[in-house]
């Protein structure tokens, strides 16, 4: 990318730079997000990054890297919600990687040890945080999708801060139905179609940390997404 360019993705919408310019777009257009920052919140910033894109390297999602999707979740939470909290931003970009690549994280491959893994190198509070927005170890014998969405529940209910992660999580995974398709599209609209409700009263309360713009924007975006739901289901 030349000069220009990288002013251009300053001020362009995520899914256009996605389209556009790809995962060297996003990555640019997180440097400008976390150029803002005070030095030490940028260097933790980029270190979870670096940890991040490590992790998931190999990782696919539909057409893209992986990577672009805790980009635009962390993009998103510091551009869009105007968050200026590092530990939440370092927690959006490692949201999954315990539920991924735990066993990378830690030599015997607990979950309990990957997340004192990161406790270790980012501090106990963005580990707190990745845990509140880390699915479950599933029960065999139950629905997946309703342990997913119980837990989600329980768990956001807990932690303010996590709401807004997984906010920006599941308006990326919303936006991200458009490139599924067949069987896949249906089973996807689902098991995220029962949450908007539960989302929308999360973010509608007065305990959560976000300023009227970005809460309205977040409410905006998840009655888009029920619509969109909708038309999938029916």
């Amino acid at each position: 990318m030349d000069t220009g360019e990288r002013r251009l993705v300053a001020t362009m919408p995520l899914h256009a730079i996605t389209s556009t310019y790809g995962e060297e777009g996003l990555r640019a257009r997180f440097a400008v997000e976390a150029g803002r920052w005070p030095g030490p919140d940028r260097r933790r910033l980029n270190q979870a990054l670096a940890l991040a894109g490590r992790l998931h390297a190999a990782d696919r999602r539909e057409r893209e890297p992986y990577v672009n999707h805790v980009l635009r979740v962390s993009i998103r939470v510091m551009s869009h919600y105007d968050v200026h909290d590092a530990d939440v931003v370092c927690a959006a970009l490692l949201h999954d990687a315990v539920e991924d690549h735990g066993a990378e994280l830690a030599p015997d491959g607990t979950r309990e040890a990957a997340f004192a893994a990161l406790a270790e190198e980012f501090g106990p509070r963005v580990a707190g945080l990745v845990a509140a927005v880390t699915n479950p170890e599933y029960a065999p014998g139950r629905d997946a999708d309703e342990q997913y969405r119980a837990h989600v529940a329980d768990s956001l209910r807990r932690d303010p801060w996590a709401r807004v992660i997984k906010a920006s999580d599941f308006t990326d995974n919303g936006v991200g139905l458009i490139h599924a398709t067949g069987p896949r599209l249906r089973r996807l609209a689902a098991k995220y179609a029962p949450l908007v409700p539960v989302l929308q009263e999360l973010i509608a309360r007065p305990d959560t940390p976000l300023g009227d713009p970005a809460r309205q924007r977040i409410l905006t975006q998840l009655g888009q997404a029920a619509d969109r739901f909708a038309v999938i289901l029916t």
